[in-house]
This record gives structure tokens, sequence and C-alpha cells, in this order.
């Protein structure tokens, strides 16, 4: 799995695929697409309302989305 980086402790993913397997495994579905230091990424889950808050084992946060997000699965 590739990381970007994480946001609100969920990890941001390169593919599509990734979001989904994540968001399968913690319990939610769908994803929403950031936009991180000019590279589109997906995280898992239709939104952060819908995603986990606390992830064990994942790094904390190395920098902010970079300011905009788009819907593919939900919005945040």
């Amino acid at each position: 799995m590739a990381v970007l980086t994480t946001i609100d402790k969920v990890p941001l993913f390169t593919t599509i695929q990734e979001a989904l397997d994540w968001a399968a495994d913690h319990g939610c579905s769908g994803y929403h697409v950031h936009n991180y230091q000019g590279q589109v990424g997906y995280m898992g889950c239709a939104n952060h309302a819908s995603a986990p808050s606390m992830m064990p084992n994942t790094p904390p946060s190395t920098s902010s989305s970079g300011g905009s997000s788009t819907s593919g699965g939900g919005g945040y």
C-alpha cells in the first residue's frame, strides 16, 4: 500500500482500490478524494464522519490535505 500521508489519523492512499480495501477493513464503505501536495489521493470511507477517528498503528499526519478535496464517494 502506498500512503501519501494521513489526515485525522486516516491514511490517504494513491489508489482508489487501496482506499476501498481500507474502508472495508474498518467498517465503512466508499471513498473520498483529497489533493495532497499537488497529487490526488484517495481516503477510505465516504467522509470523515464515517471513518474511525483513532486508528492504531497508523503513523501521525505529516501535513494537512493541501487545501482542496472533492467527492469520490461521499465528500468531506
